[in-house]
């Protein structure tokens, strides 16, 4: 059970342009300890360009499913994912998520050795005659959000006692791997049963937490997000978070929390999908494949020894992809 009260989370707000580092440091610290979720505001990106993002998310969206579909993620995760393909609260989702989404990495060339390993290779990318501008829109917009998420990672860092340009290192977000992900929630009128209820177990996204260090999420202005800022209390309490206009929301994911040895906090979400359609943007931010995730000098001691071993990035998301996404040779059994 839950309680299902439509309360509002009320988050700290972090000023990317504000000269006072310390006060910053100290309301992403606060954040972070109390529910892993904070807004970022001033930080570069302009409305003008949003808007264009958002528009040119919607020309992909609103193309005939058979067309989408000749776009359809590869392993590496590229391209598009329908509806149902991701279940992340298999507990409770009595089908997967009614969300569609489009995968988009960094561009890695495939003769390019570090296509080999997952999470790098070439992008899937609709044709340049069917949706003009999509593809340069789409890299500007993953070019631009990857600085923003380097200056949260700073901020991070002096919160946890490192050095400030801690995750800037080659082996983390000096190569790192870093996916951005459209989101479309369709209308709940236009699929039968797709309106949101928990108690049904339908969901627009199950509950879950982000797999890597941190996730940067545009959304528009139509309510959905809710988070649980504690997971094991029953019954669990769920808050929406407020869309904030020209905000980026930030939430933690559970890479910095193991990093972190649990003193930082990776939060449950979902969304729900009351009606009208709705539409996000998330950029998720992880470090490099071969990045090993260890327990940080600040955060353990002789009373707080590390919690979890020692992983590399890419094999700790490897499996967590796998565990979440569809098999795609379902697809290709289905088409056949």
């Amino acid at each position: 059970m839950e309680n299902r009260g439509q309360s509002f989370s009320v988050l700290n707000c972090i000023d990317l342009s504000s000269p006072d580092i310390h006060k910053s440091v100290s309301l992403l610290k606060q954040a972070c300890l109390d529910s892993g979720f904070f807004y970022v505001i001033n930080h570069g990106i302009s409305q003008e360009f949003m808007d264009e993002v958002f528009a040119q998310s919607k020309r992909f969206f609103t193309l005939p499913l058979s067309e989408k579909m000749k776009h359809l993620r590869n392993e590496k995760h590229r391209g598009y994912t329908p509806v149902l393909d991701e279940v992340l609260d298999p507990e409770n989702q009595v089908n997967g998520d009614y969300k569609e989404g489009y995968y988009i990495g960094v561009e890695v060339p495939e003769h390019d050795p570090k296509s080999e390993k997952p999470f790098y290779g070439p992008n899937v990318w609709p044709a340049a005659d069917r949706l003009p501008e999509w593809r340069q829109t789409m890299e500007k917009f993953h070019q631009e959000a990857l600085e923003v998420a380097k200056a949260v990672a700073r901020i991070i860092a002096l919160a946890l006692d490192l050095e400030r340009d801690f995750f800037d290192k080659p082996e983390m977000l000096g190569d790192p791997i870093a996916t951005l992900r459209l989101l479309h929630y369709e209308g709940g009128n236009q699929i039968e049963g797709q309106i949101s209820d928990p108690l049904k177990g339908i969901y627009g996204a199950g509950a879950h937490s982000d797999y890597g260090l941190i996730t940067l999420l545009a959304t528009d202005d139509v309510l959905g997000l809710q988070i649980c800022k504690d997971k094991d209390a029953r019954p669990q309490t769920w808050e929406y978070v407020a869309p904030l206009k020209g905000a980026f929301i930030v939430n933690l994911g559970d890479m910095l929390e193991r990093w972190s040895n649990c003193i930082f906090k990776s939060t449950l979400h979902r969304v729900l999908v009351h009606g009208p359609e709705r539409y996000s943007i998330a950029y998720f931010v992880e470090p490099s494949h071969d990045c090993l995730v260890e327990c940080l000098p600040t955060c353990k001691s002789d009373k707080n020894p590390p919690k979890f071993p020692p992983v590399k990035c890419g094999t700790y998301l490897t499996q967590r992809y796998k565990d979440t996404h569809a098999d795609l040779n379902l697809y290709t059994k289905h088409q056949a």
